[in-house]
């Protein structure tokens, strides 16, 4: 028995749900061809392994084929997802977790190429910003088959075993018709709210028509678009208490804002540097005004938000999405009296970030989540114990001496600053990104549980290296600014790191020069505009910070729109010469016959990194693989195998950018894959 108000059981309806935390639906385009397969159902598993009380799967899964997923959903309108649902549900229920599942028809929130090249459809003409697809206003008949449609989903979804389905309404199909800015229909399904509802009332009675009134069914939906002319706070207030009078639904999971450009989305699930649960308290208004079941998930990355939640009644089951991501295992971990040893979210939204971008979600700093079938999130222990000599603490480096220490191994670090962290201590010189050091921060917690030792100020050569007499070296050395791009004047520019730690002051006229398009461009450009200087940034590509990716750009334009700072794009930085006090830069196209000429007073490239790996390479000679890594063995899973020289004394290898440069997550999971098996 517990006191803990997150540890309480939850009845909905004829459920009983084991604790108040829950996975919001969400989709981490794990399928394969529209089915939840093998990938998709260890994911879900190890969430339910690790105890939360619900999740909810599928992210959007499309009950109409004219409702293609932009990226990789599950296909609800296929007869084949039955069997795979079942296992996962069968999996989840294992170990005591509810599953549910959530249904949607995108309307215009998709693209008209994407699938079976059907025209995208919605209540009027209106285009959404983020997707740009052009919408067919819809028809009698399409509205007749979509409700259908939604019906025979909700009944593969009950064959499946679900617990209960969610309607997925925010920005999708059904707010589309109840909100006035995207309805443009007559009568029946246009004109007043009473109107606008029609539609989303007629798919909850032929849910339950085909489902039953046991089945459990709720809604997420928006109850304040925040947008002018779109559906406020009062009209929220009314779309909320008649979805309760209507005994149709069984829950209500409430959303604040709107999600058709990437500015009003990063404000609906909010990142790093933003407010903690912006909307719970919007949420626990919608619960008192209706006293009916309310979830809610909005950025409550910790334990003690999530508490507080439950605790003030503000919510009755409470997300922890993102949470989940980076630790699967938060409520084994609170059960157990292990809140401390919780790997946090850092807010990075690398995870959401990767799937607007076509991609599968990744969590930064956990390299196995999506990966549940070949990495591991608990660590074996070794049958025997080595040595593990580790050069460099950054990520990556500490990475691979948690995991090694996770192993049972002798671990030793050597770190040449007077700190860990590499290159996320420049990541955190930007105020809002500070929450970037509980990467760090949790490694370092967990190697001083684990005994690892760590020697800082200490510049490892070969020699210091040698005298441990290591079983493995794993060389974490990171790499240092490229600055050297340009046809001539490379010695009159400096890097955006020097900005970002300081060690060079803006100047009054500053360019950026950016091919790496990362964050470390718009980091320093920010400090620079912060300064008051004009800032200028400049890439050859066809978009600016490509790699910083949709929601993570906002808190950028934000600031460095209201600074004033400018964006050329398609041009390439050559030459730079000194011009009295000035420096005047040379600029060219990848498109050719352009050649151009401006004045600044400070020059600054951000081109990535080269690899510091000059240990690495005094090092191989004596290596026992002679530096090589089995690609083999590594994608498998399996322990290393190569063993090129028979005379040499321990195994080696490198990681993250003393490879060469990619990002933080590269780094952790080059660590996680290699150190596992040690």
């Amino acid at each position: 028995m517990t006191n803990d108000p997150l540890l309480q059981p939850y009845r909905l309806k004829h459920l009983t749900l084991r604790n108040r935390i829950m996975v919001t639906s969400h989709e981490p385009a794990y399928p394969e061809d529209g089915l939840p397969k093998e990938r998709y159902r260890a994911y879900h598993a190890e969430r339910a392994k690790g105890g939360v009380a619900l999740t909810m799967t599928a992210g959007s899964a499309a009950v109409s084929r004219d409702s293609p997923p932009v990226f990789n959903n599950i296909l609800a309108y296929k007869d084949e997802v039955v069997p795979w649902l079942r296992d996962l549900v069968d999996a989840c229920h294992e170990h005591g977790t509810a599953v549910m599942i959530q249904l949607t028809h995108l309307g215009r929130r998709t693209r008209w190429d994407k699938g079976d090249w059907l025209p995208v459809v919605a209540p009027s003409h209106e285009r959404e910003a983020a997707h740009r697809a052009f919408p067919k206003k819809m028809e009698d008949w399409d509205i007749s088959r979509v409700i259908k449609d939604f019906a025979d989903a909700a009944e593969r979804m009950q064959a499946a075993g679900m617990d209960g389905i969610e309607l997925e309404a925010y920005g999708h199909l059904l707010d589309q018709f109840n909100s006035p800015l995207t309805n443009t229909l007559e009568e029946p399904y246009g004109g007043p709210l009473q109107n606008r509802m029609r539609f989303m009332f007629d798919v909850l009675h032929a849910i339950r028509e085909r489902v039953g009134r046991e089945f459990i069914l709720g809604i997420r939906y928006t109850v304040d678009e925040a947008l002018p002319g779109g559906n406020g706070k009062s009209e929220g207030f009314e779309i909320s208490k008649r979805l309760k009078d209507s005994g149709l639904v069984d829950f209500l999971n409430v959303i604040r804002g709107h999600i058709d450009t990437d500015a009003g989305l990063t404000d609906v699930i909010p990142i790093q540097g933003m407010a903690s649960a912006p909307h719970l308290d919007f949420a626990g208004e919608i619960r008192a005004a209706t006293g009916f079941p309310t979830f809610h998930a909005a950025r409550i990355p910790d334990v003690a938000t999530a508490r507080h939640a439950i605790a003030t009644g503000k919510v009755d089951m409470v997300g922890m999405t993102r949470a989940h991501m980076t630790d699967p295992h938060i409520v084994r971990k609170i059960m157990q009296k292990r809140e401390d040893e919780i790997r946090p979210c850092v807010g990075a939204n690398y995870c959401l970030d990767r799937i607007y971008q076509g991609g599968a979600a990744y969590c930064i700093h956990n390299a196995a989540t999506g990966r549940e079938l070949s990495m591991p999130h608990d660590i074996a222990r070794a049958a025997a114990k080595r040595k593990v000599v580790i050069v460099g603490a950054g990520p990556g480096g500490l990475e691979a001496a948690r995991v090694a220490g996770e192993r049972g191994h002798d671990v030793i670090v050597f770190e040449a600053a007077g700190s860990a962290g590499g290159q996320i201590k420049l990541t955190t010189q930007s105020t809002r990104r500070q929450e970037m050091m509980g990467i760090i921060d949790w490694r370092l917690a967990q190697c001083e549980k684990l005994g690892v030792t760590i020697r800082y100020n200490t510049w490892a050569e070969r020699d210091t290296v040698l005298s441990e007499e290591p079983d493995t070296v794993i060389v974490a050395t990171g790499g240092l600014p490229h600055t050297e791009v340009l046809v001539a004047g490379n010695e009159l520019v400096i890097s955006s790191w020097d900005i970002i730690a300081g060690d060079v002051k803006p100047g009054s006229n500053v360019l950026v020069y950016d091919d790496a398009g990362d964050h470390a461009a718009l980091q320093a450009a920010e400090a620079i505009a912060k300064s008051g200087a004009k800032v200028e940034i400049m890439t050859p590509d066809r978009s600016f910070a490509p790699e910083v990716m949709a929601m993570n750009l906002v808190p950028y334009m934000r600031s460095l729109q209201k600074l004033d700072a400018s964006f050329t794009v398609t041009f390439r930085l050559e030459e730079i010469h000194r011009d009295g006090n000035q420096l005047r830069a040379v600029i060219g196209s990848d498109y050719g016959g352009v050649r151009k000429e401006r004045s600044y007073d400070q020059v600054v490239v951000n081109h990535g990194t080269i690899p510091l790996d000059e240990l690495y390479f005094e090092l191989k000679p004596m290596s026992r693989n002679l530096g090589a890594v089995s690609h083999e063995d590594l994608i498998a899973g399996r322990p290393q195998s190569r063993a090129g020289n028979p005379d040499g004394s321990f195994q080696l290898f490198r990681i993250g950018d003393a490879v060469a440069a990619r990002n933080t997550h590269a780094a952790i999971y080059d660590a996680l894959r290699l150190a596992k098996d040690l």
